[in-house]
């Protein structure tokens, strides 16, 4: 093995860089091996416990470090003013070169619990991909200039949920990885836990993967990190889920490869390998018995490709594997805090604060020891001989396991609670807690890195099919976009470029399709092109290049006005869908018959789907004003909530509270006024955001009983000091416990 002997981490150099990309750099949360171990070892070694700097910015996660700098994800501020930010810091000083900062929209994250993940950087192009707790995917240069960026909820459907876990992208080769609970359009429609891979320079989509099911086994978001690795000719990647399984997909092109069902909830926890057996853990109910929690060991099928399991018909997702494939496993209960691997040995802390050291190839127990009275989220991190642990009490304890028992060093006490794992870089510790950012030192005489474990990439074999990047595509009326087409080979290997605009292509119905329709598009020269006057629609193309075939999928979002009263849809067995090309719709909403005409009704069917938010337009759009007729359905004693969405801002009426309320965060954006909501009662509401020059704007609602003159005033309005510039205009509403419906009709949404 190969180590490089550095007598200080300043000298450092680009060479060094080119050769290995790992010696002092921690460029994704877990470090190097995708496990929390670092490859320093030093001489000479001394831990501070006295922090080096910090600095007074909240963060849930874990900073990472490239080419001498910082980056990190974390919040300040209150209220309205809260902000999440990226930060840019010299890794020498900490100082912040530059921040970026972002404030969230319609999401219920409550900061004070989760909203944990880290950034990652692609050492290539030096970008960072940073994905807030609301689902906004945006990549920056190494200057903080945004290079592209995606509303994962107005995009593709992204749910929101309390939680706000977020974890952390993934990069690639060429791909970003980035995860969620979505519910989108078409075959995508029901909601489910759903990979997305993008071309990191670009943002295009690469392709989606629904590997897992859905309820009742889907209950929860997950924040699980991908663990990547190259089995023969496959790049894959294993993970857990919000459906309780662990998964394997293909990297190249997200074909799902297997999955096996270990809980009846989330798994949040990251997996790690130990040779062929990957391990993991989960805090829910299991699967196969009424116990809660398990640590546990499986081994990998030899090619991910050809499993015996098969694809539940009700379920769909990949093929399951057989059930009691677990080598070994213990009771261990834990949501979050991922394993350490080191030296065959797995390190784990469980939701009562104990750590755990596991016996890798057998299960069998070697030590624990009570470190706190809970802990939630923090993994450990290692190098030379120290394992690092972040208790979420607000301690940070250094512990020495060189031995057959551990020692602790230290036990330092830090401002707020620690969520994030550790970062491991140049002889530095770095912790980010809820109030601050810690930087402690390993002093030392000099730094050895060890080399990693190769690599390795698949090598592409012969062509088998096409992929079409974009795969899915989003057109306003009068745009045209370029589509490029790739050559893969069976693996979704690379094989080459193949001539767009030499590419024949026909419109493609799957055959599963519940609804039949066509994109208002046309696709000549290499690009796909919408019509001014083109109808909202949405549809599937089929491309053919060299005796291979490919599918490209895609929206078009109509110009305004834009009008929908749903009375020229055709009910089948008493409903119909909504139209296709709305995301997050289907399932969530249904078009009935009441009292002569056709209006959209909440469905009742899911829990999961008691908040729907359901998006119309374009992401991008601004400046136009949304109408409706809307009702709650209930009683004096129980109503739901109905509102219309108007550039990421909710305004809707909340039946129980009898108030017309505007808000895009209950804990931060949320103003109301009195207003008596009566149940089974047609209301117009009426919604517009006006921006200023200085970057505030005032959110504006105004409700009347329908088939009254409209009154003059607004019933509400609220200033926001920062406000949303942009977003898709959408349809809210809210049903407790999907007990109580609501219905929207006569639907209008014009230019200001």
């Amino acid at each position: 093995m190969k180590s490089i002997l550095l007598l200080s981490s300043a000298l450092l150099s680009s060479a060094l860089l080119a050769e290995d990309i790992h010696q002092g750099n921690w460029i994704s949360w877990r470090g190097p091996l995708q496990t929390g171990v670092s490859l320093e070892t030093y001489q000479d070694r001394t831990f501070n416990p006295e922090p080096v700097w910090s600095d007074t910015i909240a963060g849930r996660g874990t900073p990472v470090i490239f080419n001498g700098r910082i980056y990190s994800w974390g919040y300040r501020g209150k209220g309205a003013d809260l902000e999440e930010f990226v930060q840019a810091r010299d890794e020498k000083t900490g100082a912040v070169i530059w921040e970026r900062g972002e404030h969230d929209f319609m999401s219920d994250t409550i900061y004070d619990r989760y909203s944990i993940g880290s950034v990652a950087i692609d050492p290539e192009t030096e970008h960072i991909i940073a994905a807030t707790t609301y689902g906004l995917v945006t990549c920056y240069d190494k200057n903080g200039n945004e290079v592209w960026q995606h509303s994962m909820m107005e995009r593709f459907g992204r749910l929101t949920f309390p939680n706000g876990r977020a974890g952390a992208p993934v990069v690639d080769g060429d791909i970003v990885i980035i995860r969620g609970v979505t519910s989108y359009w078409g075959a995508d429609g029901p909601a489910r836990d759903r990979f997305f891979g993008f071309d990191k320079r670009t943002g295009d989509l690469i392709w989606s993967s629904t590997p897992g099911v859905g309820p009742p086994y889907l209950k929860d978001s997950s924040m699980s990190t991908p663990f990547l690795e190259t089995i023969g000719n496959r790049r894959v990647f294993y993970a857990g889920t919000g459906c309780g399984n662990i998964v394997c997909v293909n990297v190249n092109d997200g074909t799902p490869l297997w999955r096996w069902q270990v809980s009846k909830g989330g798994i949040n926890a990251s997996p790690v390998l130990s040779g062929r057996n990957l391990i993991c853990v989960h805090g829910a109910e299991n699967f196969d018995s009424t116990e809660t929690g398990r640590l546990f060991s499986i081994p990998l099928p030899a090619d991910p490709g050809k499993v015996a399991g098969e694809v539940e018909a009700d379920q769909g997702g990949a093929p399951k594997l057989a059930d009691n494939l677990d080598s070994w496993r213990l009771t261990v209960e834990q949501f979050t805090s991922s394993a350490l691997i080191h030296a065959g040995k797995v390190y784990q802390m469980d939701k009562t604060g104990k750590m755990y050291c596991v016996d890798a190839e057998t299960g069998k127990l070697l030590w624990d020891l009570k470190l706190a009275n809970e802990q939630l989220h923090a993994s450990p991190a290692y190098a030379d001989g120290m394992l690092f642990v972040p208790l979420y009490p607000g301690e940070f304890v250094v512990m020495n396991i060189l031995g057959e028992q551990p020692e602790i060093l230290h036990r330092i006490s830090v401002a707020g609670n620690c969520i994030g794992s550790p970062s491991i870089c140049n002889g530095k510790v770095y912790v980010h807690t809820t109030e601050k950012l810690y930087a402690f030192e390993i002093q030392n005489k000099g730094i050895t890195w060890a080399e990693p474990p190769a690599d390795s990439r698949p090598q592409a074999g012969k062509s088998e099919g096409l992929i079409s990047i974009p795969s899915d595509i989003l057109l306003k009326a009068g745009d045209s976009k370029e589509i490029k087409i790739k050559k893969v080979d069976a693996y979704g290997n690379v094989t080459g470029d193949a001539r767009s605009s030499e590419a024949e292509w026909s419109k493609f119905v799957p055959p599963t399709a519940k609804v039949k329709a066509e994109m208002d598009a046309a696709i000549a020269g290499g690009k796909i092109s919408a019509a001014a006057d083109a109808a909202l629609s949405a549809g599937a193309w089929k491309a053919k290049s060299e005796g291979l075939e490919g599918i490209l999928r895609g929206r078009v979002i109509s110009d305004l006005p834009y009008h929908e009263d749903h009375e020229n849809v055709e009910l089948k067995d008493g409903f119909a869908f909504p139209p296709l090309p709305w995301i997050g719709a289907r399932l969530k909403w249904e078009i009935r018959e009441l009292d002569g005409n056709k209006v959209l009704q909440k469905t009742l069917d899911s829990v999961l789907f008691q908040r729907s938010l359901s998006f119309i337009g374009d992401p991008e759009l601004s400046n136009y004003t949304m109408q409706a007729d809307v009702m709650t359905d209930g009683n004096r004693r129980i109503k739901s909530v109905v509102g219309l969405i108007n550039q990421r801002y909710i305004i809707s009426l909340v039946g129980n509270s009898n108030i017309v309320e505007i808000s895009s965060n209950h804990e931060r954006v949320k103003s109301s006024v009195p207003f008596p909501v009566s149940a089974n009662q047609w209301y117009t509401l009426k919604t517009r955001v006006d921006l200023a020059e200085d970057g505030s704007g005032v959110v504006r609602g105004k409700v009347w009983n329908k088939g009254e003159p409209e009154p003059e005033a607004w019933t509400i309005e609220y200033q926001h000091k920062k406000a949303h510039k942009q977003g898709a205009p959408g349809l809210f509403g809210f049903s407790p416990q999907a007990q109580k419906t609501v219905y929207i009709d006569n639907i209008s949404i014009i230019a200001n």
